[in-house]
């Protein structure tokens, strides 16, 4: 009997996260909703999930300690998975409304507004561009995912020449302007849209996500 991998979705009062459950379930694995620290350290995988805005769900992380618990997890090169604005808070830091706020710096780069000249938010379908190797996107490279922000990180600064470790794959969409749309770094992975809400794309995506574990 073969066992299905275990991923750990963190419970942070972060809204709508039943959907990325049963999404998770349906694409292959055994996961449990939970901010039990022995549960998110050992899990096979963990899930990120994030609504709303960039401060208030960095406040609702640092209060269950969460970054240090993820900290631990890349450390040892435990898959993390973040969700929207759980995509954003790994970046430096968060720009909404004009207040500022500190990320967990996994990744350099700022969230900020998309421009004015378009609507906002991006609420919608859209294509993205992966990199020819990307390991998400493996299959399902011309689909499209569904998005729901107004803030993203538009430019990309990574120093390649760090140590001999691969580069992150990053994947762009545009909206007005381009802005990263996913990233895979190691064991920790991202992406700006709702993998749960992106239909037979977004599934397959949570299945290669889940078979890399």
């Amino acid at each position: 009997m073969t066992t299905k991998p275990s991923v750990a979705v963190l419970d942070y009062g972060s809204g709508n996260v039943h959907s990325a459950v049963r999404a998770l379930e349906r694409s292959g694995a055994d996961v449990e909703l939970t901010q039990d620290v022995d549960a998110v350290l050992n899990a096979d995988g963990l899930v990120v999930p994030g609504v709303g805005a960039f401060a208030a769900v960095m406040d609702a992380l640092n209060a269950i300690e969460a970054p240090r618990w993820i900290g631990r997890r890349i450390a040892g090169s435990r898959p993390v998975l973040g969700i929207c604005v759980g995509h954003q808070v790994l970046f430096e830091r968060g720009v909404e409304h004009g207040i500022a706020a500190d990320g967990m710096a996994e990744w350099p780069g700022e969230v900020t507004a998309l421009p004015r000249d378009v609507v906002v938010p991006h609420m919608g379908w859209n294509t993205v561009r992966p990199p020819e190797d990307s390991t998400l996107f493996r299959g399902i490279e011309n689909e499209r995912f569904y998005f729901v922000h107004s803030y993203a990180v538009q430019s990309w600064d990574f120093d390649q020449s760090i140590g001999a470790i691969p580069p992150p794959k990053v994947t762009w969409s545009h909206h007005g302007a381009d802005f990263i749309a996913a990233v895979e770094n190691g064991p920790l992975s991202a992406t700006q849209f709702h993998p749960e809400k992106s239909g037979d794309a977004g599934m397959q995506l949570l299945r290669n996500w889940i078979t890399s574990l």
